[in-house]
């Protein structure tokens, strides 16, 4: 037998994170005593939540791993917005269902899923491949969160990122099938208070008290040129530059005010000649904004838009939404969580450029590719800087106090937890209530009101090892980063196949089932056409004709670097030995908002022609909407049947739902009558 060993490489912050681990689970486990073996209670918690927990389940939902440590991981490695869009785009999606869809989705009844409210207006096809689409969808976004928890949880505990995610994966599973929304709901009431408030505390303390809040400009080394000159009030004349030895016309660096001994220099590597800063504002309207680096303006706008409307289908969301007591609530919660995200979520993209003060390609701790070259910043090589995948994290545990670096540690834990426990349970719900209960056509009653749960409950088995695998297989030595881009990715597949046919389902008149599939059918294959056929280098960089865009190439020339002070024959001539470099060119981004259009037309000419044809194109059963049953031994009402027994025309975009009945008409009359 071999036993993995815990070698707390942080004992103290190692030790609150286990407690507070350890109440989460408690918390989350004791619950399976409110849900009395009810399916109502399990999937909607007995849709008896009141506002200040909806609005706390739905912003724990939304403030996860990946908009915490994806978000401070991104603005660290390039800029502020370029992690501010996850938080951004999260809190924008609440807001924006708040006004748009809450509201009709807790009106919603003899529905236990979002898939539920598809299939009563589009029948069983639409349901099953939106039920798919989700359940994909979910398993990114709980590969994500278990990312992200295990590598807090390696760097702590000084295991392997494999074992934390494993680890992470048995406790969430375990706590969310027992108590189902209703442990999901609590927990995230629990996690809120004792995480939320540290990662706020940690945050705002931070951008108020450090100093520098970004890299300075750099104050170079012995033979450093400054890029301004001498009385121009610029970074020369702020470290009291003097004439260079070989051109005496420009300014370097002072060595007897500042580097007078060898064991008594300050230097820096030379990385920021006019500095860095917190945020620049122009970042998302000018391609050119982050110069001498690219920046990713088309990524980082297609990520506002994939988060802010993917997320509206998300079936965490508007099991939230179904599971408050009134559509008012629902609304409120939505609103509410949405503020909170941009609260707590937005001020650790400041994060990134505090890190980049301690951890950045100026500090002690900077390392380089040397086969690496870029004419722009004058490198024949060292021209790329090497992240440090944990520098957040070296952050929170070394260079902040540590009682705020321990309680944001666990604020970014439970967050993890909040948001895992979330998708476990959507991904389980969706995969038995409507998926494998369409196998009743072989197997009558193979899905029952009794067995419902223990089904939902072994289903999330398969669905929660999926996930794990592909978190841990998917680390964050991608470019992207492993917690950020999973969040985008799993809200991409929802924004091309099921944001349009849901709006369809509340704002269109007579929501038509052919142009729902069609509409789901065009938006995946475009987003999958698009994939596999645009042009993509993995940088997420549009291919602008600027030096700015070019890639670093390799090894140059074994020469000095350009901005060094030096005889000049020993300083690199770019136009000599020349620095191969390729221009960046990836179009992602393109291909999510393209799938969106395409998803759009298509439902918005079949509505358009069926309405002006006044029936429906070809069609066959599996597009007839209906209601399933829920519980007891009747079936369940469709609004149709409802508005036959009040003496009520019954809506023509609803098909009437047969009810079974032993008891046969009398005679002719009778069943006339009937």
């Amino acid at each position: 037998l071999n036993v993995v060993c815990c070698n707390f490489i942080f004992p103290g912050f190692g030790i609150v994170i286990g407690i507070g681990i350890a109440i989460s689970f408690l918390v989350g486990f004791a619950t399976l005593f409110l849900v009395h073996g009810e399916a109502e209670n399990f999937f909607v918690a007995g849709r008896s939540l009141p506002l200040w927990i909806v609005a706390m389940t739905l912003g724990a939902q939304s403030i996860d791993s990946n908009a915490i440590l994806g978000n401070a991981d991104l603005s660290y490695k390039y800029h502020f917005f370029d992690g501010a869009v996850l938080p951004i785009g999260l809190g924008l999606s609440l807001i924006l269902n708040g006004l748009f869809l809450a509201r009709h989705i807790n009106a919603e009844r003899n529905v236990l899923t979002l898939p539920d409210v598809f299939a009563k207006r589009y029948g069983k096809i639409v349901e099953v491949l939106v039920s798919i689409a989700t359940i994909v969808s979910f398993m990114m976004l709980l590969a994500g969160n278990l990312v992200g928890m295990g590598v807090i949880l390696a760097y702590l505990w000084g295991l392997s990122v494999e074992s934390g995610i494993w680890i992470t994966f048995v406790i969430v599973w375990m706590y969310t099938v027992s108590g189902g929304l209703f442990s999901v709901a609590y927990t995230d009431v629990v996690q809120g208070i004792m995480g939320w408030s540290g990662c706020v505390v940690f945050a705002y303390y931070m951008i108020a008290n450090s100093d520098p809040k970004a890299p300075p400009p750099s104050i170079g080394f012995p033979d450093y040129i400054y890029p301004d000159l001498q009385g121009e009030g610029g970074v020369c004349d702020m470290y009291d530059g003097v004439s260079c030895t070989y051109n005496t016309t420009l300014c370097c660096y002072n060595v007897d005010k500042w580097c007078p001994s060898e064991d008594n220099c300050t230097t820096d590597n030379g990385a920021y000649p006019v500095g860095d800063q917190p945020v620049f504002s122009n970042q998302l309207s000018y391609y050119n904004a982050l110069s001498p680096f690219p920046n990713a303006m088309l990524w980082d706008w297609a990520t506002i838009f994939i988060l802010a409307l993917g997320n509206l289908a998300a079936l965490d969301f508007q099991a939230r939404c179904m599971a408050a007591k009134t559509p008012k609530i629902a609304t409120y919660g939505c609103l509410i969580g949405g503020l909170f995200t941009f609260f707590v979520g937005i001020p650790f993209s400041y994060m990134g450029a505090i890190t980049r003060v301690y951890y950045g390609p100026d500090s002690v701790h900077a390392s380089f590719d040397a086969d690496t070259c870029q004419p722009l910043l004058g490198l024949p090589t060292c021209a790329l800087w090497l992240p440090d995948a944990s520098a957040f994290l070296h952050l929170l545990t070394h260079d902040t106090p540590a009682f705020l670096g321990g309680w944001c540690l666990l604020g970014i834990v439970t967050a993890s937890m909040s948001t895992a426990d979330g998708a476990i349970l959507a991904m389980g719900t969706v995969f038995a209530h409507n998926i494998v209960r369409q196998l009743d056509v072989w197997k009558p009653d193979l899905i029952s009101a009794e067995n419902l749960l223990w089904v939902t409950r072994i289903a999330t088995v398969p669905l929660a090892l999926s996930s794990t695998l592909i978190a841990a297989y998917y680390t964050s030595d991608n470019p992207q980063g492993a917690t950020g881009y999973l969040l985008i990715v799993a809200f991409d597949v929802m924004l091309a196949t099921c944001v349009v046919p849901l709006f369809g389902c509340f704002y269109c008149k007579t929501p038509r089932p052919m142009a729902a599939l069609l509409s789901v059918l065009a938006g995946a294959i475009t987003r999958t056409v698009m994939e596999f056929t645009l042009p993509k280098d993995g940088y997420l960089l549009l291919p602008y004709d600027v030096p700015e865009f070019q890639d670093v190439g390799p090894a140059a020339s074994a020469a000095l670097p350009t901005f060094i002070d030096a005889p000049e024959a020993d300083i690199w001539d770019p136009s000599v030995e020349v620095c191969e470099t390729r221009q960046f060119e990836d179009y992602t981004g393109v291909d999510s908002l393209s799938a969106l259009l395409a998803s759009f037309v298509v439902f918005v000419l079949v509505q358009f022609v069926e309405e002006m044809m006044d029936r429906p194109l070809p069609t066959w059963a599996g597009l007839a909407p209906y209601e399933k049953k829920l519980g007891g031994d009747e079936l369940d009402k469709s609004e149709a049947t409802k508005a036959v027994e009040h003496g009520e025309e019954p809506p023509k975009e609803m098909e009437l739902v047969k009810e079974e009945t032993t008891e046969q008409p009398a005679d002719k009359e009778a069943e006339k009558e009937t």
